[in-house]
């Protein structure tokens, strides 16, 4: 296992904490308060630390997709319901959606990253087990845990809007005869495409595919620590930035971005709205759930092979590492950024086996 590095936002991997800063005398008195009400509730910091790291880590992904997909939807849903009333106040506006996903994303990265990583996204987790090491045997609990954050995210609107929605299913059923279409309640879950788009699907492929790298590219380019114009502070921004610049230009003519962001809310809409939930638009739902993952691993590698630089020196603001200088050496030769990486000796081997990330 690597060691943390303080300052780099390595996905998969968990920022060191200094042991010697201070904390004030109210901050402790804080600490110590919040966990004496959890050991007299029957908890603790050791029964919590004895859950396999992979639950915690699947628990983490899952809560930042809900957090992530429950705002933008909760933004769809309510720009729909006025429109459907012929509102088109500040509710009626992509720009709301489109803040409302970037928005989205900034809470799910600072939340929940530093617990698993920060993926939130299928194709994401893909790209870091081929490109940076994220073990592979992690990648099916991984992707699961992201469905069920978007599935769980789906119901929880559709149990909070329920009354609205509803009243906006039965007027599309006796207006269309179904709800599942582009602006009908269906679509407040996922995206369907419009009338006129159903006879040019490649048009939606093409449009996918480089939304979706732009993302991607975007977010290596947050994550390569020899970037000097981003702070681990700054990424989360940035990637939300990007997640809302893609919706702002193309939401409003379907696009998906997120393959768990798409296909957990579709089942709750087939669920509700029945199984033309994935048959409407002659198979639009393939497009949605499956071209973000080759235009991001496509994005990646062009990232990778063309633009990163392998030579471009590490700020030293991003190499604060906890054991000090040594410390930071030992890391960037075990990643393989210093000669001699990933060749351990078995004494060194040794000496790192009860180290904890």
């Amino acid at each position: 296992m690597t060691e943390p590095v303080q300052g780099v936002m390595r996905p998969g991997t968990t920022l060191g904490i200094n042991a010697g800063s201070r904390v004030s005398t109210f901050g402790r008195e804080k600490v110590d308060l919040i966990r004496n009400l959890l050991r007299s509730a029957g908890w603790d910091r050791g029964s919590l630390a004895g859950w396999p790291r992979i639950l915690r880590e699947c628990a983490a992904e899952a809560t930042g997709v809900l957090l992530y997909v429950l705002p933008g939807t909760a933004a769809i849903a309510s720009k729909t319901l006025h429109e459907s009333t012929g509102n088109t106040s500040v509710y009626g506006s992509e720009l709301q959606t489109g803040f409302a996903f970037a928005v989205g994303i900034v809470f799910a990265i600072i939340t929940c990253a530093p617990v698993s990583g920060g993926h939130f996204h299928p194709a994401i987790t893909l790209a870091l087990a081929t490109w940076q090491g994220f073990p592979w045997r992690k990648v099916p609990h991984y992707i699961a845990a992201q469905l069920l954050g978007a599935f769980v995210a789906g119901l929880l609107l559709m149990g909070m809007y329920w009354p609205e929605v509803r009243a906006l299913r039965d007027a599309n059923v006796a207006q269309h005869g179904t709800a599942v279409f582009a602006g009908g309640a269906a679509s407040i879950l996922c995206a369907f495409p419009a009338a006129g788009q159903t006879t040019a699907l490649g048009f939606l492929v093409l449009q996918e595919f480089f939304v979706d790298a732009i993302v991607g590219f975007v977010i290596w380019a947050c994550i390569d620590p020899a970037n000097p114009f981003v702070s681990p502070q700054t990424a989360p921004f940035i990637i939300g930035l990007a997640f809302g610049a893609m919706g702002w230009g193309f939401g409003d003519n379907t696009i998906s971005t997120n393959a768990a962001r798409d296909l957990g809310p579709r089942l709750v809409a087939a669920i509700f709205f029945g199984p033309e939930a994935f048959t409407y638009g002659r198979g639009y739902a393939a497009i949605a759930v499956l071209v973000n993952i080759p235009a991001i691993l496509c994005a990646v590698a062009y990232y990778e092979c063309v633009v990163r630089d392998s030579l471009r020196q590490i700020e030293q603001g991003h190499t604060v590492h906890v054991r000090g200088e040594v410390g930071l050496a030992r890391h960037l030769t075990t990643v393989g950024a210093l000669p001699g990486g990933r060749r351990r000796t078995k004494e060194a081997s040794g000496r790192r086996s009860g180290e904890v990330v």
